[in-house]
């Protein structure tokens, strides 16, 4: 299986924008295994936008409060555990990404940090280009090593901060392998152009 673990530093980070980046970049695939808030919708519809020929796989564990994982699988009368993830077949890569951040429950014991060790991807970090992104990005690359996954790259989401990048570079002792600007909504990612990295090569 080739394909990447897409994470952030942080809910809200821009996980599922840099998915379909990776999504339309690679012709992949995209799982996620666990959505919460279903109430409000599902990071799918955004994938289905920008890469409407991509297979989308059903999530394991789909939640309808904006919560969480584990408090919402409690809300929802539902136990997660990590044996009810088995990565979906596809001759195509696969862009998996995960709830939140990588220390975010999956219930009383496990991290999605655990999920990703399960799976065996390759992890690509998510970081706002922003004040702040500097801290956060290096607390999650130290999570990462100290569980023996190393981080493939970081891809940063906002307008560009050269600062923000060399230091995240220099500290991180890791590479940014790309940058996706704010852009016009779905419209502006459809036109942005695609990514030539690839963690497999």
């Amino acid at each position: 299986m080739i394909g990447a673990f897409v994470t952030g530093t942080d809910t809200g980070i821009g996980k599922t924008w840099v998915s379909a980046w990776l999504v339309r970049s690679w012709q992949a695939d995209y799982w996620k295994p666990v959505q919460s808030g279903t109430l409000d919708g599902c990071d799918a519809e955004v994938i289905r936008r920008v890469a409407p020929e991509a297979e989308i796989h059903p999530s394991a564990h789909s939640l309808p409060e904006p919560l969480s994982p584990h408090e919402a699988a409690r809300l929802a009368g539902v136990t997660i555990r990590l044996g009810d993830f088995q990565p979906p077949p596809t001759v195509r890569p696969l862009v998996v990404e995960g709830a939140g951040g990588v220390l975010v429950p999956l219930n009383a014991t496990d991290l999605m940090i655990d999920l990703m060790g399960r799976l065996g991807l390759p992890v690509v970090v998510v970081a706002r280009s922003g004040l702040g992104t500097i801290n956060h990005t290096l607390l999650t690359l130290e999570a990462l090593r100290r569980r023996g996954l190393e981080p493939a790259g970081v891809i940063l989401n906002g307008p560009s901060n050269p600062a923000n990048r060399q230091a995240i570079e220099h500290f991180g002792r890791i590479a940014v392998v790309g940058e996706l600007p704010r852009l016009d909504g779905v419209a502006g990612l459809i036109a942005h152009p695609p990514l030539a990295w690839r963690p497999w090569q």
